[in-house]
């Protein structure tokens, strides 16, 4: 798996920055803290850019509630133990709010032709 966005929080920036580590950010008191969202600011500057899918077969967006909460082995295998996309992100949104679902759990996956 490959992460193709960042976080824009102050714990992932430190992170980043080499200040903490991931660990310490997981449990860090500011990890909600954002430095950059939607309707903080106007114009609103989204991360653009293009990716060259090497040997991918799927790409996953989605957000932090899942993310941060269910570990990339059991996403990985969610993945690509369900046939039909949908039934994956159902087991994946199982799985965060069964890790205690802190936050909004949002997944859209989407499977690439070979």
């Amino acid at each position: 798996m490959q992460v193709l966005t960042r976080d824009h929080s102050l714990v992932n920036r430190l992170v980043e920055l080499g200040q903490i580590t991931s660990e310490e950010a997981s449990n860090h008191p500011q990890r909600n803290v954002l430095y950059r969202a939607l309707g903080q600011a106007e114009p609103v500057e989204p991360d653009i850019f293009m990716v060259q899918p090497s040997d991918a077969t799927h790409l996953l967006l989605c957000s932090d509630g899942l993310w941060g909460v269910v570990p990339e082995e059991e996403i990985y295998e969610l993945v690509h133990t369900f046939p039909n996309p949908r039934q994956a992100c159902q087991s994946m949104v199982e799985a965060a709010n069964a890790n205690g679902g802190p936050d909004n759990i949002t997944a859209i996956l989407i499977r690439l032709p070979d």
